[in-house]
């Protein structure tokens, strides 16, 4: 499963915009990801976001589900991007009929993904024989009903990923038997960013710095988080009528020159690379981003022995709340999707961690044959 299962390509017909579908695996017919809607974004991003979309499955204990994603090369903040995003759904229909689930990721929004497959008749996508399964169906109607509800609030989907991240993190430090009140930096501020950055701060870390599209945001005592989250706009950036007199503004692209313990990339990929590592400074990195790191990134930390948490792992709150209530493996609460998630993200970076210190191994390695998807299936005709 080195190559992707399909790739369909996408032009739109009324802007430059540009996208693709990418399916890696398929499950029982089946797969799951979400769109990404960034200028940046490529072919071969994509492929390589669904790729991980399968180890991310693997890692949340699938059996029912493989990877895909969809990425469109278009500005997430234009006035017409809703309609764009439309316009992609409409031209991935037949795969989406087919039971190929498309959600958000970063630049789009999940309502409004729904938006367009209700608007159609589809709501969430399943394959036909999940189509004629009580038990998913009483599982739709429940994450259906899930999706209004909130947790410290955050609404329970825009949650789930950061705090799962932040669990992978404390178990990671822990794990590293690093002291109590250590200091974070997370780059990228949207719904992963921010509840992230409030779970770590409920669990008593201070959080020394962030940065969103527009600036950095730093402060040595520590970050309000609440009140940063408070005032954020819809786009995830922070707003510095609102800062404290204590906080300090640098250009955005000055993060990994903050002294931390753990750093946490929650954005954009490769943002760590070739022409970067070595400045970072914490001793952790937790990628609550998909593919936030380079292969030359990766090689450059290893050498200099930063430990991580590969995204795959840290990241899986998402997949893994779609999974556990739509085929009926919790009780559908709140609380208990998130206990689930914290549960699983805990035991997966120990797990991870303990095998590479055993084998004396770098961890994005030891992940990738720890996780590795088995499964591939045809689409359910």
């Amino acid at each position: 499963m080195k190559r992707p299962y399909l790739v369909v390509e996408w032009n739109d017909t009324e802007t430059e915009a540009k996208g693709w579908l990418v399916i890696h695996n398929l499950v029982s017919g089946y797969a799951g990801g979400g769109i990404r809607m960034h200028p940046s974004v490529t072919r071969e991003e994509v492929e390589r976001l669904a790729k991980a979309m399968a180890y991310k499955y693997t890692a949340g204990e699938s059996s029912t589900t493989g990877g895909c994603k969809g990425g469109i090369s278009y500005n997430y903040k234009a006035a017409d991007a809703f309609d764009v995003l439309r316009r992609f759904l409409i031209a991935m229909m037949p795969y989406i009929d087919a039971g190929v689930s498309l959600g958000s990721d970063l630049g789009t929004r999940y309502d409004d993904v729904l938006k367009v497959l209700n608007e159609f008749g589809v709501g969430i996508p399943l394959t036909k024989s999940m189509k004629k399964n009580p038990k998913v169906l009483k599982g739709i109607q429940e994450f259906d009903r899930l999706l209004g509800t909130q947790i410290d609030d955050f609404f329970l989907n825009d949650a789930v990923t950061g705090y799962g991240c932040a669990f992978a993190a404390d178990e990671a430090w822990k794990f590293k038997s690093g002291r109590h009140g250590a200091t974070v930096v997370i780059q990228g501020f949207g719904c992963v960013g921010a509840s992230c950055a409030f779970k770590m701060h409920q669990m008593g870390y201070k959080i020394v710095g962030i940065s969103d599209a527009n600036l950095l945001v730093t402060c040595e005592d520590g970050l309000d988080i609440a009140k940063l989250i408070a005032h954020k706009n819809g786009h995830g950036e922070m707003n510095p009528a609102f800062f404290e007199s204590s906080y300090t503004m640098r250009p955005n692209t000055d993060w990994l020159d903050v002294d931390c313990n753990i750093l946490i990339p929650a954005a954009l990929e490769d943002v760590i690379n070739g022409t970067n590592a070595h400045k970072v400074r914490a001793e952790l990195v937790v990628e609550a981003a998909n593919i936030p790191i380079s292969t030359e990134g990766d090689d450059i930390l290893k050498q200099r022995g930063i430990d991580i948490v590969n995204d795959f792992v840290a990241n899986l709150g998402a997949i893994r709340f779609y999974d556990a209530v739509i085929f009926g493996l919790i009780e559908p609460t709140p609380q208990a999707v998130i206990d689930d998630i914290e549960k699983l993200c805990r035991k997966n970076t120990y797990n991870l961690l303990d095998h590479a210190r055993k084998q004396n191994r770098y961890q994005r390695e030891t992940g990738f044959e720890m996780f590795a998807p088995t499964v591939s299936d045809l689409l359910e005709v």
